[in-house]
């Protein structure tokens, strides 16, 4: 694309044919009250049939009523499915609100942000207990917070200041990132996404963002109804539902492709050299964040204990790995800076409450802590869950090894034959004897001492067979007479 107005106009053109399918599918709906209508204004003024009802035609009536009964059908449901879009709650991601007093370095970074963009700035931020960063409209009304709460200056202001915060799309950010990038760092990892603000603010895009999650939650509202008696219409309401979102899939896809690309066109002039650095340190913060949950969380909730502070534990584990790794000589200078988490007011605080909501997420445990669910600090990690780990992984192998049937024979053992000193062994059904070629079981043949030897050299002299002297070969032994009772083997 050109720039990022180009972007923007591609993601308009998508968001009016998702629109436009919005609009066909309430045509479809207003064509049997629109037949209705006609049949039944031709009837009165004469020009469908005769006005006078006892010399007019009973198929035109017939027709009459027919269509005006599937007129109101048809639109009885069609109000069915469009109270149920409007009204369903779309899915909200699980997050940690931080208000504008507890951070206000960080809005006013993120204003500062918006402003150099030349975009609206986001209407409040969140940290969720994940290492992403989007933008999320909450502008439903089971979402969306009083309209005075924004006022930052008088009536007047206030009241523009809260209807443009309702608009405005809230920041998610990922609170692994808070802890271990650099402020730098942070502020050009948000550029992209700050920007996508400015598309947002186009009515068009944010009425198709809204229909499309109003189908969703229509799907999802129809999935969880469980009653026998109500279950026809939410089943119509899901069918229709889903319907919809299959025909508007590609335009929603291309709409929010282009809606990124023109956010970041628009970013590429704030800070992109550090955008280079703050994506590598995206990847080492993920492989952390994930190890630490795995290897280090999973089993304190498991034993009914969550870590308080997951975010310090990932930067406490990342600052080791890159001071003892000879590759990541280049961390330890950026170790000097400022970190993101002194933009708020208490991180403290901020870390318990994001490590809460990682633990009921990941795990599935209840959102407040209570006696079966209590929060351990890392100074107290390996006494009251390492330790009580060790001893459930031993006390659960012992209970192993006692379900273990004895093995045969272990009771009564037999005396241990004596073995004899030679002689093959004996045959037995483990150790059969194998059988004997006819060369081994023939009496093996021995020449007489006195005739000549095939060997180089004979034993009188080491004297060759011509009558010729030689040294002693290696595979002669020692000349001289032969000794009484001495056998020589001779090599057939």
């Amino acid at each position: 694309m050109a720039g990022p107005e180009a972007g923007a106009e591609a993601a308009r053109a998508r968001a009016l044919a998702v629109l436009r399918i919005r609009g066909a599918a309430l045509g479809v709906a207003l064509v049997p009250a629109a037949v209705a209508v006609v049949l039944l204004v031709g009837g009165l003024t004469g020009r469908i049939g005769r006005a006078d009802p006892v010399t007019s035609s009973g198929g035109w009536d017939t027709a009459r009523w027919a269509v005006t009964g599937l007129a109101l059908v048809v639109l009885l449901l069609a109000a069915l499915v469009t109270a149920v879009v409007v009204r369903a709650r779309p899915a909200l991601s699980p997050s940690v609100p931080i208000a504008e007093s507890s951070a206000p370095d960080l809005y006013r970074l993120v204003r500062d942000l918006a402003d150099r963009l030349e975009v609206p700035a986001p209407s409040a931020i969140a940290l969720t207990p994940d290492c992403d960063s989007w933008l999320e409209d909450r502008t439903h009304r089971a979402h969306a917070p009083p309209r005075g709460r924004a006022a930052r200056g008088g009536e007047g202001a206030g009241a523009r200041d809260g209807a443009r915060a309702v608009q405005a799309p809230v920041l998610v950010i990922g609170s692994p990132f808070m802890w271990w990038m650099r402020v730098a760092e942070l502020r050009a990892l948000l550029a992209p996404v700050v920007a996508g603000t400015g598309p947002s603010a186009n009515p068009d895009i944010a009425a198709a963002r809204r229909f499309v999650r109003g189908l969703d939650a229509a799907v999802a509202v129809s999935a969880n109804a469980r009653s026998p008696l109500t279950a026809p219409a939410p089943a119509f309401v899901g069918w229709v539902a889903r319907l919809l979102l299959r025909a508007c899939r590609e335009h929603a896809l291309e709409m929010e492709r282009c809606v990124a690309a023109a956010a970041s066109e628009r970013a590429q002039s704030v800070d992109y050299g550090l955008r280079i650095v703050a994506q590598e340190q995206v990847g080492l913060a993920y492989a952390g964040w994930d190890r630490l949950l795995t290897r280090v969380a999973l089993p304190a909730w498991r034993m009914g204990r969550w870590p308080s502070r997951l975010d310090a534990g990932v930067v406490s584990a990342l600052t080791e790995l890159s001071r003892r790794d000879r590759l990541a000589e280049g961390f330890a200078s950026r170790l000097g800076e400022r970190p993101a988490c002194d933009l708020l007011e208490e991180p403290g605080a901020v870390d318990r409450a994001a490590s809460l909501l990682a633990a009921r997420l990941f795990h599935g445990g209840p959102a407040e802590p209570g006696p079966d669910w209590s929060p351990v600090g890392w100074q107290q990690y390996p006494e009251e869950v390492v330790d009580r780990k060790w001893r459930q992984e031993a006390a659960r192998l012992h209970r192993v090894l006692d379900a273990l049937p004895p093995a045969p024979g272990e009771g009564a053992q037999s005396p241990r034959p004596r073995r004899r000193r030679s002689g093959p062994p004996a045959p037995s059904a483990a150790y059969p004897t194998r059988p004997r070629s006819p060369r081994a079981r023939s009496p093996q043949r021995r020449k007489p001492l006195g005739r000549e030897s095939p060997w180089p050299c004979s034993r009188q002299g080491g004297s060759r067979q011509d009558g010729s002297r030689q040294g002693r070969s290696p595979r002669c032994r020692a000349s001289g007479p032969p000794i009484p009772g001495r056998r020589v083997p001779v090599r057939h």
